[in-house]
């Protein structure tokens, strides 16, 4: 009987030390999965100011051209006017 007890004690630890062994890796995998989403959110984060960024950029870049075409209407005609003005001064 005693060996039987030896016998069940041995292959109770053997057991123990089994799941010790795999809550260690879930511990080290559940470690990973927590860095691995720190580093997704951090990415995460990044890309919404980036966005964030490029839709200021957008708009800025909206504006400026809004007010070079309103130069451009009258720009033009000025240019257009001394090309004219200089072309009678020439051929006077």
């Amino acid at each position: 009987m005693s060996s039987d007890d030896d016998g069940s004690r041995q292959v109770l630890k053997e057991l123990l030390r089994v799941q010790q062994q795999l809550l260690a890796g879930q511990q080290e995998a559940l470690e990973l999965q927590r860095r691995q989403f720190d580093m997704a959110q951090a990415q995460f984060e990044r890309a919404e100011k980036i966005n964030e960024r490029a839709g200021q950029i957008q708009d800025q870049s909206a504006r400026i051209m809004a007010t070079a075409r309103k130069a451009l209407l009258v720009v033009l005609p000025v240019i257009c006017f001394l090309l004219i003005y200089l072309t009678w001064l020439i051929l006077r």
